[in-house]
């Protein structure tokens, strides 16, 4: 019998085909669950969108302004992640520019910004 042979009898008889399918099926439910877990506290905040978030908290209900200081419209992008992040939220539909987001610090962005 040759090397091959022997390694694949010795893993035959380990385990039934059965276990070793619920075992891979298990560690692939695990490995989702870390790399979720990695990726939810692995988000970190760049130094726009803790400038931007910083904003709401000096103002009334968490409202985040629409413009810099500089008086430049915040970048969409920054908002739009901020939102994918659950650090803030929409807050209303402007009729006036339905193209511009306006939104509020939610409870997860003001401590993500009080921790600094």
């Amino acid at each position: 019998m040759g090397t091959q042979a022997r390694r694949r009898k010795r893993d035959d008889s380990a385990a039934p085909a059965e276990s070793r399918a619920a075992i891979v099926q298990k560690a692939d439910v695990v490995q989702k669950a870390v790399v979720t877990q990695k990726a939810v506290v692995t988000q970190k905040a760049t130094v726009a969108q803790k400038a931007w978030l910083r904003r709401g908290l000096d103002q009334p209900g968490g409202k985040l302004p629409l413009f810099d200081r500089d008086g430049q419209r915040v970048h969409s992008g920054t908002v739009r992640a901020c939102m994918q992040r659950g650090w803030a939220e929409p807050w209303f539909d402007n009729p006036l520019k339905p193209d511009w987001l306006v939104c509020k610090l939610t409870d997860a962005g003001r401590r993500l910004v009080s921790a600094d």
